[in-house]
């Protein structure tokens, strides 16, 4: 399977988007990610895949602690600002911090803070299996990515015709 053929036809899978946020040291790490995904109900805990040449990742695999931000349908922008390579991504956030320290972006549509179980490296990847020890959900829309386009219900079918 060619790489660019499986991304072509994997992007026809709407996606929530997220950004998965920790602290180690002082300093706050954060991505955006769309490889989020429920794991089990009991006891709760989540499936996330995360790029192993990152700080986050790195930071997630030492702390064993991170939180996801599952973003608004009017947070596209942090989306763009957390899925680009920056020293500080967090300059002109706004946030608070989590249980564990971890950071929890303001107007976000739900958090999820979790302690990682067990982890695995698959290809380019860290999957982290992780028990969710806090979780909040807020009023709103997601904000979707499908094909490659970050957009929100109302645009879904605008979405798929361009």
């Amino acid at each position: 399977m060619e790489p660019q053929v499986f991304r072509q036809v994997i992007g026809h899978f709407a996606s929530g988007v997220t950004v998965i946020t920790a602290r180690e040291h002082g300093t706050n790490y954060g991505l955006t990610a769309s490889a989020v995904s429920s794991l089990t109900l009991e006891p709760p805990m989540l499936l996330v895949c995360i790029n192993k040449n990152t700080g986050t990742q790195a930071a997630i695999s030492r702390t064993r602690v991170f939180a996801v931000n599952i973003l608004n349908e009017g947070q596209a922008d942090l989306a763009y600002k957390f899925a680009k390579p920056q020293s500080d991504k967090f300059q002109g956030v706004e946030f608070c911090y989590g249980q564990f320290g971890e950071p929890l972006l303001a107007g976000a549509l739900a958090h999820i803070e979790c302690r990682v179980v067990t982890d695995v490296e698959a290809g380019t990847h860290r999957v982290f299996l992780a028990e969710v020890d806090q979780a909040k959900s807020y009023v709103g829309s997601p904000l979707i990515y499908f094909r490659g386009k970050f957009g929100y219900f109302d645009q879904a079918e605008r979405l798929y015709e361009s």
